[in-house]
């Protein structure tokens, strides 16, 4: 195998990437036919609430739940607009066109968003983040549509290029470049995919994103004219599906090869990538192996590893990750390492060391965001406490998703947080125990026991007869006859009833049931 590869494995509605680095599986992408994220979609939404009192709306978009509009996501108003205009000629002739400003239209923080919006009214957004856990969508008026090398933005006048691109020169020419065939309505930004890119590919790039911007017009165009028979809310754009997303994202001059195991989708990537990158056609290659495909590359083996709340060092020490709703804890130890004869401090320090890698390679595969607090073996050496923090922010600028995060404490604490722009991977392929309804807990069989004693002293007055039917789980039952003998016969002297057990082995474990016998 090459070494960085993009797997992709093909099923009945459902489709999963697996990008390998040198071997190692580096991230994770699964989408399902029913559950595809609507980031990058445009949709023409309706308004349903306005709050004031947090500078947003919720508009209805069509999906589960109502998405989130912040002001500062919407477009200025007109009088924002004029003020501007009027800057913008204040300073005309001070910069060049080779240096043009920021217009970004956006609207002031301190707009009362009731100047902007209306319940009821009609607003085209672009999701810019995916629906996480309770949340709903965010999403914006302010459109960005990604292509292969850039990203074209209707409602700014900007030139950019991305900052991974650290080459000065060429930042300065890719700008050249692109100022001089970009549209006069809307702004370009050179993606970091874009080092060394001719004028021909960049030209090819910008015009099919403004050809589907012009799409997207011309059908609100027609949800003005006629209104009455286009249903509101209505997906105006779809962001393409997942092996057309990565192939146009990640196949870079870093990844070998794109392996498939569909020969349909195969020869929609081969179509695509003959687009934008001819001369790696032949990087793209059908897999027709007996064995499935994550099978074959050890992929399967390597996600049910990492998906693990124990994760193993390679020195013996472990993690444990705990994902909560507020923040996801990291602790770290030393489990069976010993230090093969150092001392005590230089033990700790190695096994922090190796934990700051695996620590950075499970946030990127498992995509937690969020706040992250990370639990180290406590250090008593300050040098050592410096290395591990250097260690860490060495491990997370190889993160794409931004990362910040402070010195580690006296206690070996370190805060952190990763932006969070989709779902986390352990949540979307887990859901949480429906019979312990998420907890990880049950109460214990002696709990439930007396917990059935003192309903029966509750409820002895109600019911009626010479015995008492406790129905509860086969358990339960069994505890009662055994380990509370004395404490079941204890109770029914006090009730002054003979009690009957039934089990039933479809009642939870926590759950019972008194009848009159």
């Amino acid at each position: 195998m090459a070494n960085s590869s993009l797997l992709m494995n093909v099923a009945v509605g459902e489709t999963r990437v697996a990008l390998t680095e040198n071997g190692t599986l580096g991230e994770l992408y699964v989408e399902r036919r029913r559950e595809r994220s609507p980031v990058g979609n445009i949709y023409l939404g309706k308004v349903t609430r306005v709050l004031p009192g947090m500078q947003a709306a919720f508009i209805d978009v069509g999906l589960d739940r109502a998405a989130f509009l912040h002001v500062e996501d919407l477009q200025a108003s007109p009088k924002e607009k004029a003020e501007e205009e009027e800057e913008k000629g204040a300073d005309k002739g001070k910069r060049g066109r080779g240096n043009r400003g920021r217009s970004s239209k956006r609207a002031s923080r301190k707009t009362p968003i009731r100047d902007l919006l209306t319940e009821g009214q009609s607003l085209m957004v672009q999701v810019s983040k995916g629906p996480i856990g309770t949340k709903g969508a965010r999403v914006t008026t302010h459109v960005a549509l990604p292509g292969r090398h850039v990203v074209f933005m209707p409602g700014v006048d900007h030139v950019g290029v991305s900052k991974r691109i650290a080459n000065e020169p060429q930042r300065q020419q890719l700008k050249e470049l692109v100022q001089s065939i970009k549209p006069e309505a809307g702004g370009v930004m050179v993606t970091h995919v874009g080092e060394g890119l001719t004028l021909a590919q960049l030209k090819a790039d910008i015009g099919y994103l403004v050809k589907v911007w012009e799409g997207v017009q011309a059908q609100m165009e027609a949800a003005k004219s006629s209104r009455q028979r286009l249903k509101v809310p209505r997906m105006i754009h779809e962001e393409p599906d997942l092996p057309l997303r990565v192939t146009r994202d990640l196949f870079t001059e870093n990844i070998d090869e794109i392996v498939v195991d569909d020969p349909h989708q195969h020869e929609r990537i081969v179509r695509f990538v003959e687009m934008f990158l001819p001369a790696r056609v032949k990087d793209v290659t059908l897999y027709e192996g007996e064995e499935p495909l994550f099978d074959e590359f050890g992929v399967e083996a390597e996600i049910a590893r990492a998906l693990s709340r124990k994760v193993a060092l390679p020195s013996g020490g472990y993690l444990i990750i705990d994902q909560a709703e507020a923040l996801t804890a990291i602790d770290v130890n030393t489990g069976r390492f010993t230090g093969k004869g150092k001392n005590v401090a230089e033990t700790i320090f190695q096994t922090n060391l190796e934990a700051v890698n695996e620590i950075a390679y499970q946030l990127r595969f498992r995509n937690i965001g969020g706040l992250i607090v990370l639990d180290f073996i406590d250090m008593d050496k300050s040098s050592h406490r410096d290395k591990v923090y250097k260690a860490l922010l060495r491990e997370l600028k190889k993160d794409a998703a931004k990362t910040t995060a402070v010195r580690i404490s006296e206690l070996g604490l370190v805060e952190m947080t990763r932006k969070r722009t989709r779902e986390s991977l352990g949540r979307m392929l887990y859901e949480p125990c429906f019979y312990c309804d998420g907890t990880g807990f049950l109460k214990s069989k002696t709990t439930v026991c007396h917990e059935i004693f003192r309903q029966l002293r509750r409820e002895r007055s109600t019911l009626p007869g010479y015995k008492i039917v406790v129905t509860a789980h086969p358990a339960v039952c069994d505890a009662l006859e055994r380990e509370e003998k004395e404490a079941l016969e204890a109770a029914s002297q006090v009730v002054q009833r003979r009690i009957e057990l039934r089990a039933r082995r479809d009642y939870h474990l926590e759950q019972f049931d008194l009848t009159a016998g």
